[in-house]
């Protein structure tokens, strides 16, 4: 009689343990889920803003070429002080690129992934 109640309980022990792990999959796989959604749109919105201000800067970049250009009777030479001013952004930005990009991005994607 013991033994019946110890096998009885025994495969009892067995379904809940395997209703456990079950439970944990299933939440882990919703939470990749939102994990990899939040991740994606926020992706999505910043390449849909780099477009647009992409778009916005390359035209204002010639129109100035060519104002400075009018302004100084040589429009090459217009294209080559805009280009001057890029070079210029960039290497400064190369110089201080990790207080500027890698800081914020690392600080929201751990916003993402530990905020539950």
């Amino acid at each position: 009689m013991a033994f019946e109640e110890l096998k009885e309980n025994t495969e009892d022990i067995q379904e809940q343990i395997q209703g456990y792990i079950q439970s944990n999959v299933s939440y882990y796989k919703l939470w990749g889920f939102k994990v990899a959604m939040k991740s994606t749109t926020m992706i999505l919105k910043f390449t849909l803003i780099f477009l647009c201000f992409s778009m916005v800067l390359f035209f204002c970049s010639i129109a100035g070429a060519l104002a400075m250009g009018k302004y100084l009777d040589n429009y090459p030479l217009g294209f080559l002080i805009i280009g001057g001013v890029y070079l210029l952004i960039t290497s400064l930005l190369f110089l201080i690129k990790d207080k500027i990009v890698e800081g914020p991005i690392l600080q929201k994607f751990s916003e993402i992934f530990f905020n539950d």
